[in-house]
């Protein structure tokens, strides 16, 4: 029986969730595997707060530097979080020659191409399963199981928090910011919630997802993000007439041979599986041109299921499988379409003066910009009143619709601020 030591950084939640699974099944993952996973170390600024797991204070340390020059530790997993002293920390594990477990999406999307090269000329492996929809999978089915397969396609609700508040919404009736003061009261959603409903932390994720289906290191700055903070429960409501589900997709597309991107609240049909991903839940769809399409779904996030991924890393870093960076590095760069260039259908609402002439406005500048109505949504109202008018368009492409989203906002007959959200079909 071969056994391995490992040495934790951050003993924060998924820290202690780690610990936990190990102390509760490493005879099973011993029997399975041959290899016995031994909690060597555990370094974090507070050693004295109630984990809820118990570990011989032994092992407790303040002193990350010590864990990583430890030469009978193995293994170095990262959970500390961040991307200054993490960065430090993963990069001194590598140069050691150890290799290192994250869960760090916001270290890999910032200095992936960093940590890649330094784990290829050390030759340690650097995992990060756990980086990417919690307890799913997913990373490894992209490298292993779909490794026979040109990635045409990927969606990605990669955020429970939003997922959470979006749910709610629907489900309850709710408004944005009394579902958002809810959700931050059960702890899904952190304070401040910025990097959750903005987008950031969905985006952040879809880089790694990116990078790992192409072959090539992707920037932040490739992706065009736009969250949920304030999404109104109305477009909720018209979504759910017209046949669609709200949720915050992350979009990667290979179109041509140039790679789009970008993360934002979509109407997603009811009768597709994203449209059933629900709660805190995540799933990534994938289309491939050899498998077609196949859905992950799970726990994204959490103590336990992000601690499952970690540990599935560690087992694998044990045996010395997996952990290359060779395949993030194949390509220098990322042909990567620009945002004005996607072609997109769009939900538009507006809320309209009441006069004949007001809709005939909209549909001129819509067809002056080369942008085609698919179908039109009017509630009845009293007579003088503002009236709420929902477009649904054919494709066309973005900067098209960004001109014709300015010409629209400033017409007279235009009360407030229009309203515009991508609709996906999923071709």
């Amino acid at each position: 029986m071969k056994e391995v030591k490992i040495g934790i950084l951050g003993f924060g939640t998924v820290g202690a969730g780690v610990v936990e699974g190990i102390l509760k099944n490493g005879e099973l993952m011993a029997k399975r595997s041959g290899i016995l996973p031994i909690i060597g170390k555990i370094a974090d600024l507070d050693i004295e707060s109630d984990r809820g797991v118990a570990v011989d204070p032994s092992v407790l340390t303040t002193d990350a530097l010590s864990v990583i020059n430890d030469p009978e530790i193995d293994v170095i997993v990262e959970l500390i979080g961040g991307v200054t002293i993490a960065k430090q920390f993963v990069l001194k594990a590598l140069e050691a020659g150890k290799p290192v477990v994250t869960a760090n999406k916001a270290l890999l999307a910032e200095a992936g191409r960093e940590l890649f090269e330094a784990s290829v000329k050390s030759g340690a492996g650097l995992y990060f399963e756990a980086s990417v929809a919690g307890g799913i999978p997913v990373l490894r089915a992209l490298r292993d199981g779909l490794v026979g397969n040109q990635i045409q396609s990927m969606y990605g609700i990669l955020n429970g928090t939003c997922n959470y508040i979006l749910t709610r919404m629907e489900r309850e009736g709710l408004d944005f910011d009394v579902v958002l003061a809810d959700a931050q009261k059960l702890g899904y959603a952190e304070t401040p919630p910025d990097l959750d409903i903005d987008g950031i932390d969905t985006a952040h994720k879809a880089v790694v997802l990116a990078s790992l289906a192409y072959g090539a290191p992707v920037s932040m700055e490739a992706f065009t993000i736009d969250g949920i903070r304030g999404l109104s429960h109305r477009e909720i409501e018209y979504a759910d007439e017209l046949g669609y589900r709200i949720k915050l997709l992350a979009v990667i597309r290979n179109v041509d041979g140039a790679v789009e991107m970008r993360v934002e609240p979509s109407l997603v049909p009811k009768n597709h599986l994203l449209a059933s991903v629900n709660d805190s839940f995540n799933a990534v769809f994938v289309e491939g041109d050899v498998v077609g399409e196949t859905l992950c779904y799970g726990r994204g996030a959490g103590r336990l299921p992000t601690a499952s991924a970690v540990i599935g890393d560690i087992m694998e870093a044990a045996a010395g499988k997996g952990g290359s960076c060779s395949w993030l590095l194949q390509n220098a760069s990322l042909p990567v379409r620009g945002a004005n260039d996607i072609s997109i259908r769009c939900y538009l609402r507006l809320s309209l003066k009441d006069q004949p002439d007001a809709i005939a406005q909209v549909a001129h500048v819509l067809g002056k910009n080369h942008i085609s109505i698919g179908a039109v949504m009017q509630k009845e109202q009293n007579e003088g009143e503002q009236v709420p008018v929902v477009f649904l368009t054919h494709k066309a492409l973005e900067k098209n619709f960004a001109a014709a989203m300015e010409e629209i906002a400033a017409l007279n007959v235009v009360d407030g601020k229009p309203v515009r959200m991508a609709i996906e079909d999923f071709e």
